[in-house]
């Protein structure tokens, strides 16, 4: 692996995709759009994907409803949201139906964060560097 951010891409498993798409779109301020599904993919999976440029850098990714992958399990792995403020998208949390599980707190050099779960119950961060 080359010396660089490792993180190429990542999934958010949900159970409604609509409340999902609804919830990451009102806390961060995007709009996230459908990709079109592979002929070998389940008929029941779909996958919303976060606004991204296809140069390699940083990480991509999208919410997934697929059968057999239940929402809010484990967690185990929590992606991070870049912001300019962290304390903007945890305003936005709990009117957009989530949970802030950990306010804006100092991480000393490395900025900021907030914890959080969304709609339906996964975990995931907002970091910032004020």
């Amino acid at each position: 692996m080359k010396a660089k951010n490792p993180v190429g891409w990542f999934e958010i498993y949900v159970d409604d995709m609509n409340r999902a798409k609804k919830f990451y779109e009102e806390v961060l301020h995007v709009q996230l759009s459908e990709l079109p599904m592979p002929n070998t993919a389940d008929d029941d999976m779909k996958m919303v994907a976060f606004p991204m440029e296809m140069d390699g850098a940083g990480a991509a990714g999208a919410l997934v409803k697929m059968a057999g992958f239940k929402a809010g399990g484990g967690g185990s792995t929590i992606v991070y949201f870049d912001s300019d403020d962290c304390a903007i998208e945890e305003a936005r949390i709990e009117e957009a139906g989530g949970k802030v599980h950990q306010s804006k707190e100092s991480i000393g050099e490395y900025g900021f964060m907030v914890l959080a779960f969304d709609t339906e119950g996964n975990m995931f961060g907002v970091h910032s560097s004020k």
